[in-house]
């Protein structure tokens, strides 16, 4: 059985690593995390279809998103859509 300052001391280098790795993996140019479902062309298209005045659940359904990543994304250009505009 190991001990608790032998347990501390692995995590710490299992920490380190991890970091390293991390600072490496950016210095490479990559990034983790998820991919974005909003590509800028799907954005572009977005922008276009809310300023025709279409349904903010229909231009969600055509673009293949749900409604809060359309207003998360629409809401980012400072483009304002009334909320009852669903």
């Amino acid at each position: 059985m190991r001990s608790q300052q032998g347990q501390g001391f692995e995590l710490e280098l299992v920490r380190e690593r991890t970091m390293a790795g991390l600072a490496a993996a950016r210095a490479r140019g990559r990034t983790g995390g998820r991919p974005s479902v909003m590509t800028p062309s799907k954005l572009k298209q977005a922008t276009r279809m809310v300023s025709d005045g279409l349904p903010l659940t229909e231009i969600a359904q055509v673009l293949g998103l749900s409604r809060s990543t359309l207003y998360r994304h629409i809401e980012t250009l400072g483009t304002s859509v009334a909320k009852d505009r669903v």
